[in-house]
């Protein structure tokens, strides 16, 4: 049976799924204010596939979260992706954040939108239909009242952002789903068993994360 480890460290929540056909058989994962992920990924991977009764040699794929998200987040958890993926000589799968993000609404109409945070009023962001169809590009935008005006459908927000936005974001067909905060790896189990299924994989040697935009590094004033 294929195994595939899905590695999602994308945002405050470090996280590590195993997955058989696409269903998820373990996870473990932890969300801190501290972004603990240099430490708990690799022990996260080593606690799952030892919890399970199998070897890193049954893993038929490696999947991580591609972004955007977190830059630090991200280039630990592709990092260890990649050099798992070179090691045992397994495909490397990228999966849209926002898209696993989103893929935690379980709704029949509407669109839903998952947002994270990217600091001040500015989130990075997708428009999904309930089929996880993607039915606007991925942004960075700045957040204000006249945000997603155009949109007539009920509108469901999920993400680590929902509280500075409902401050500006209060129509009637807005709704926020305050308990879907963060993408999981567990989320991630189907998505990258069917780009599995296509051979929908990256270049383990050029793969890099999806920031979306540059990484800013500031000098202090003092």
């Amino acid at each position: 049976m294929p195994y595939i480890l899905n590695i999602e460290t994308a945002t405050k929540n470090c996280s590590v799924a195993l997955a058989k056909e696409g269903k998820t058989i373990l996870c473990k994962e932890i969300a801190e204010e501290g972004y603990s992920h240099a430490e708990r990924l690799h022990v996260f991977i080593e606690e799952i596939i030892e919890e399970a009764g199998i070897t890193v040699n049954d893993l038929v794929a490696i999947a991580v979260s591609q972004g955007p998200g977190s830059y630090t987040g991200l280039r630990i958890g592709v990092s260890a992706a990649k050099g798992l993926s070179y090691a045992l000589d397994v495909p490397l799968i990228a999966v849209d954040t926002l898209k696993t993000l989103a893929s935690q609404v379980v709704v029949t109409n509407g669109l839903i939108v998952p947002m994270i945070d990217a600091r001040r009023m500015e989130v990075y962001s997708a428009i999904f239909n309930p089929n996880l169809e993607n039915k606007r590009a991925i942004l960075a935008e700045i957040i204000t009242e006249d945000s997603f005006n155009d949109l007539k459908e009920t509108i469901y927000f999920v993400g680590d952002c929902s509280e500075k936005c409902k401050t500006v974001l209060t129509k009637e067909n807005f709704i926020f789903l305050d308990e879907i905060k963060y993408p999981s790896a567990k989320e991630m189990s189907l998505l990258s068993f069917e780009k599995f299924k296509i051979r929908d994989i990256v270049d383990v040697a050029y793969f890099e994360p999806y920031y979306l935009k540059d990484f800013m590094i500031t000098t202090s004033k003092k």
